[in-house]
């Protein structure tokens, strides 16, 4: 039998109680009816329960993914290129070669860059893969918690090598250059779909897309509830990064917001990156000391500042999914993504054999509520009859077309005048996709 190779144990941090879950399913994949296993198969699912023992009674964090396991064993010559996963022997009913090769069943690939259950980002694409993954035809893969490094390279390719997908969506913002760039080079066979504006046609792979959502839509609709709600006439807005569809979701809120009261105004600190829990309950407490009253965010995962803001007896607005449960008593309404229909489509146009390759997906594709790329939360319990009269009137306005959120004319926080007088912008707009300013009424700067 073949040495285990050195870096059988790989290097990202795994906690015990996941390892094992890895474990279980990884002697699920060996020791079901596959014509490849045998004694040298025995030998590994043994080193596989040391592994697990050594795990449970030590306590310690092991580094390893099941497919790193996986790709580490079969790397051995004991083990062999004949023991690949994919050979009908997942507890799921296929490992994806052989079924997608035939045709029956597609395998899509989706990746995380945080946790499945952070009440935020990844949660929302978590919950749209889960919605697809009962369709017929269809079988997902996922790895949460995959930073947007080198891992991520081997994420992807071993979706595709081992489990068969052939179309993959990474997630973050930060997967697309130039981790799927070079994916995509080594498989042109494979679909990258980024969620993000990063794709330029004739600049990127033919096999790459890009898909987003104009949720700041719905934040405009959640501005205008927060602006009814508002006593102390005092918002608050934590953000990550002073990129464009961040700015855009500030300055729809605020602009929503003062439409009801024009004396409203928006207080926006950055903490400067998707991910600081202790800075963003900083933010939160600081805004609650200035009498602000009601808070959003645009982080990967508002859970921190919705509890913080609930502590403090503070009025909530969420984002990316629904955090009505962390703040039962302030949770107004929220911006939410609806990938669940988003994926839907994507996994019904692989379905009728249609790709980027060919031409029947198109490289660029956008929505806003009227698409059902986002959807707004449910009304919390304090919300008023005449903010939620004048949130759904804005809603259908919206989806009706009748509704242009930047038509001017409109100044930027230092007084240019950003948009003229007569002027509209389209949701396609460059000028909205490259935004780098914030409106009148909100206090900070994109330096800040």
């Amino acid at each position: 039998m073949g040495a285990i190779p050195t870096n059988f144990y790989g290097h990202c941090p795994l906690r015990v109680s996941s390892v094992n879950r890895k474990f279980r399913r990884l002697r699920q994949d060996l020791t079901c009816s596959s014509p490849n296993y045998d004694g040298r198969t025995t030998i590994i699912c043994s080193i596989i329960r040391i592994l697990e023992s050594n795990a449970v009674h030590n306590r310690r964090i092991l580094s390893l993914s099941r497919r790193q396991v996986l790709r580490g064993l079969l790397a051995t010559t004991a083990f062999g290129v004949t023991a690949k996963l994919g050979t009908g022997c997942s507890p799921n009913g296929a490992g994806g070669g052989e079924a997608a090769a035939g045709g029956d069943e597609i395998v899509i690939g989706f990746i995380y860059v945080g946790p499945r259950d952070d009440y935020g980002y990844n949660q929302a694409h978590a919950e749209g893969a889960a919605g697809i993954s009962s369709l017929p035809g269809v079988r997902i893969v996922e790895e949460a918690s995959v930073p947007e490094t080198a891992a991520v390279q081997e994420t992807m390719r071993s979706m595709i090598e081992l489990d068969g997908a052939m179309a993959l969506f990474p997630t973050s913002f930060g997967y697309f250059d130039p981790h799927i760039l070079q994916l995509a080079e080594e498989f042109p066979e494979v679909q990258f779909l980024h969620a993000g504006g990063l794709y330029e046609e004739g600049v990127h792979p033919a096999n790459v897309g890009s898909y987003f959502g104009y949720i700041d839509e719905a934040q405009y609709v959640a501005g205008i509830v927060a602006g009814h709600m508002t006593k102390s006439g005092k918002l608050g807005f934590v953000a990550a990064k002073p990129i464009p569809q961040v700015l855009r979701n500030i300055n729809s809120f605020t602009k929503a917001a003062r439409s009801v009261n024009p004396n409203i105004t928006t207080q926006v600190i950055f903490t400067g990156d998707w991910a600081l829990p202790v800075k963003e309950a900083e933010a939160t407490n600081s805004m609650a000391d200035q009498g602000i009253d009601v808070v959003t965010c645009h982080v990967d995962s508002p859970k921190v500042v919705i509890e913080t803001a609930e502590r403090r007896g503070m009025f909530t607005s969420g984002y990316h999914a629904n955090q009505a449960d962390l703040a039962p008593t302030g949770y107004l309404t929220g911006a939410e993504w609806d990938w669940t229909s988003i994926y839907t489509q994507y996994a019904q146009m692989f379905l009728e054999g249609k790709s980027l390759m060919n031409g029947e997906i198109d490289h660029l594709v956008r929505g806003g509520l009227a698409d059902s790329f986002c959807k707004l939360s449910p009304y919390g319990a304090a919300v008023s009859d005449e903010a939620k009269a004048a949130a759904d009137a804005a809603r259908d306005q919206i989806i009706a077309g009748e509704l242009v959120l930047y038509e001017g004319e409109i100044k930027d926080n230092s007084g240019t005048v950003r948009v003229a007088a007569g002027q509209k912008l389209e949701q396609k707009s460059v000028e909205l996709e490259s935004m780098d300013w914030l409106i009148e009424g909100v206090e900070g700067s994109v330096g800040s």
